[in-house]
């Protein structure tokens, strides 16, 4: 895996054109995945968050 796959929350928050608080709701939720790398660093794989936005398409139609 290389280290651009994972993405930060202001990484995710441009991409969604969300909040902070948005992001982070949407972790706790589990509706996009994380990983937590030491204590405080919450970084988005690519992968979560385009199965984020996939579920969300299919879910308007």
């Amino acid at each position: 895996m290389k280290t651009d796959d994972m993405l930060t929350v202001p990484e995710v928050m441009a991409k969604l054109k969300v909040s902070r608080w948005t992001v982070y709701q949407l972790i706790r939720s589990g509706e996009l995945g994380s990983v937590l790398v030491g204590e405080r660093c919450r970084r988005i794989p690519e992968s979560a968050l385009s199965d984020y936005v996939t579920r969300l398409c299919e879910e308007a139609v």
